[in-house]
């Protein structure tokens, strides 16, 4: 059973949007990129984290801001909308709609991808069907639910992550002591440094970020929004920034020649056979499988509450898109389409693929939000009231970086998200008349 009414019942804690966060970005979020960024980047994984952060680290604050503003859901669809125009709230919606439908996918295919390869004797189709299955039914639970699942999930990565840094540590003090912890050649061998090979696996390592913004979707559910929702969401992309960071610093050491991986797309595995043996090999696989189910369910979660955001303005049809169960206070239908759009992408889609596609509507989501915190924090405020720092200069440098990550993407992927984009826009010029009115029915 359904109901009209739809705004949640705010139940999330600061706690629980921290820990929801982290686990839709994921503890681990350098390993399943590690060896291939190690090669584009000619050994500068790094460096390529810490320029994808900055760009995310400004974008995060403006999110913050923008939530400060506007407490609700619909993260990039609503910022964007109140805090530009509404037609082009829309087309940000639509872009961060289609990042949100993707994070899902990436995650169910690379959960998938480790289970058959501990199980190699079970259909891949199947394991995408099952894990899309699980998810479905864990999220229409609620959000109680989600967030309890999501901590259970943090404290089993938490585990198999703390024993592979207790092991890093004791493999490379066991070979050259103390020393062998502190090393400048991860941040930088001017041997291989080359500034365009960084630029390219910047716009790859953004994928470790990729999903802190779905914090701010659940701005309804969350009690003291105006607070907790810009504190957690900067919170999360630090903490993943800096935690990358130190997960990729301690492979390089380990394991130096970026070369001699077996298999680049599962490199970080190898790190941890080195230094743990088949035990930690194994450990890995099963954190990779765990932490990309709890980012499906939380990108799943996202998805549903931009829709519901959409629906309730009635730009998309409200008699389906922003109900809510009245016993879960969930939007079951949303969630219901999402899932069946994840399990079919999971069936067709590459991993590469889908991530291009889930970057290429997310930096551009990213750039609208900048923009409008710019625009309600400096341009519309009293002189008096301005601080250049904060209400200019962040979010100005955040839409840059964005744009400079966005330049970077494949041309596939501008291809298809184009196509995206552009049904978007044809959809909201029939719905508008040409732009001659109002996306939006209510606000």
């Amino acid at each position: 059973m359904t109901t009209s009414a739809s705004h949640p019942r705010r139940v999330l804690k600061l706690r629980d949007l921290i820990f929801y966060g982290i686990v839709v970005i994921t503890p681990i979020a350098p390993v399943p990129i590690y060896g291939v960024a190690q090669q584009l980047s000619h050994g500068h994984v790094i460096l390529s984290l810490v320029l994808a952060g900055i760009a995310m680290m400004l974008t995060a604050f403006s999110y913050g801001r923008m939530a400060n503003l506007y407490p609700s859901g619909g993260s990039a669809y609503v910022y964007v909308g109140r805090g530009l125009n509404p037609h082009l709230g829309f087309v940000a919606g639509w872009t961060m709609t289609l990042d949100y439908l993707v994070l899902p996918i990436v995650a169910i295919i690379q959960v998938s991808l480790a289970i058959q390869r501990l199980l190699p004797s079970v259909p891949y189709a199947a394991w995408v069907t099952g894990c899309a299955v699980l998810i479905t039914l864990l999220n229409l639970r609620g959000i109680r639910t989600t967030a309890r699942a999501n901590l259970a999930l943090l404290i089993a990565m938490s585990i198999v992550i703390a024993a592979f840094l207790v092991l890093a540590v004791k493999y490379l003090s066991g070979l050259q002591g103390i020393g062998g912890l502190l090393s400048l050649r991860p941040i930088y061998d001017p041997a291989t440094f080359d500034l365009r090979a960084i630029a390219t696996a910047t716009s790859f390592a953004a994928l470790t970020y990729i999903g802190f913004d779905g914090l701010t979707t659940l701005a309804e559910d969350v009690d003291n929004p105006r607070r907790n929702v810009p504190l957690a969401t900067v919170s999360v992309c630090l903490f993943t920034a800096l935690f990358s960071c130190l997960l990729v610093y301690l492979a390089q050491l380990i394991y130096p020649d970026y070369h001699a991986f077996a298999n680049i797309e599962t490199a970080f595995m190898d790190v941890t056979r080195r230094v743990g043996g088949e035990t930690l090999f194994q450990g890995i696989g099963i954190v990779i499988i765990l932490s990309s189910f709890g980012a499906a369910m939380a990108g799943e979660v996202a998805a549903a509450r931009v829709m519901l955001a959409m629906g309730r303005d009635n730009v998309l049809p409200a008699r389906f898109f922003a109900r809510l169960s009245a016993r879960t206070d969930n939007p079951t239908a949303n969630i219901l389409l999402i899932s069946l759009i994840a399990w079919v992408g999971s069936l067709l889609l590459s991993l590469e693929h889908a991530g291009e596609l889930l970057n290429f509507g997310a930096l551009l989501g990213f750039m609208g939000v900048n923009l409008a915190a710019f625009r309600q924090c400096y341009w519309r405020r009293e002189r008096a009231a301005r601080r250049l720092w904060a209400d200019a200069i962040v979010p100005l440098a955040g839409f840059l970086f964005c744009l400079a990550i966005w330049v970077t993407l494949p041309l596939p992927a501008k291809l298809i998200g184009g196509g995206w984009l552009l049904v978007g826009i044809v959809y909201l010029m029939a719905r508008t008349r040409r732009f001659g009115a109002p996306p939006l029915s209510s606000t």
